[in-house]
């Protein structure tokens, strides 16, 4: 389809052109765009709170502890990202995590996928971007990469919100701890980004849980 000039205003008209068979539709300003609106309106998830965040200078000992649960220490290569995913539980009505790193530090975010729970089980996924995912839904419009080093917004699909930025952490000198309320049914996205490291892989402590 080919587009002519756009209107300046209500009650202009827009004409489109069909390079195929020359059929001229002929649309009032106003019109669509009330059908845009109306379109993109219904793509938009809510807005979603910012988490609760905190720090605990127990460092030490939260490694031990993490140490002798299970799958609670992973370790994140250079250039990837580790995304642990969490279901929201009928039996809940909070997420928490806490995590620390040894040595260095890392990069941190929360979104939230407004999609339907078929299961409870907590999931890790690993990635060379922040802003990749599996579904192969198609893009609206292209998508930045985000800069770690200096706070990365998300551009994800639109069942995506975002409930805190990618930034560095200094969880290598102390635990960081949050929380959030859950918005609805959906499933949480703990991003844990080592893209920006080119040399060193990250030993990662974490612990992530809910509570009613």
């Amino acid at each position: 389809m080919t587009k002519y000039p756009d209107p300046q205003g209500p009650g202009d008209i827009v004409m489109i052109q069909s390079e195929y068979t020359g059929a001229v539709d002929v649309l009032t300003a106003e019109l669509e765009t009330t059908d845009l609106l109306g379109e993109q309106k219904k793509a938009r998830p809510p807005p979603l709170i910012p988490p609760t965040t905190w720090t605990s200078a127990k460092i030490r000992e939260f490694k031990t502890k993490m140490t002798k649960e299970k799958n609670a220490r992973m370790v994140v290569k250079r250039g990837e990202v580790l995304t642990v995913r969490v279901p929201t539980h009928p039996d809940g009505k909070r997420v928490c995590w806490e995590f620390a790193t040894e040595d260095y530090d890392i990069g941190f975010g929360v979104y939230f996928d407004w999609t339907s729970v078929t299961s409870t089980a907590i999931t890790v996924q690993v990635s060379e971007s922040s802003d990749e995912d599996d579904d192969d839904e198609e893009f609206e419009g292209p998508i930045p990469v985000g800069d770690v080093e200096r706070g990365s917004r998300s551009y994800l699909r639109t069942r995506y919100g975002e409930i805190m930025p990618v930034y560095r952490r200094d969880s290598h000198r102390e635990v960081q701890v949050g929380s959030h309320d859950y918005p609805g049914e959906g499933i949480y996205l703990l991003k844990f980004d080592n893209s920006y490291s080119l040399l060193r892989n990250k030993i990662l402590f974490f612990h992530v849980y809910y509570t009613s």
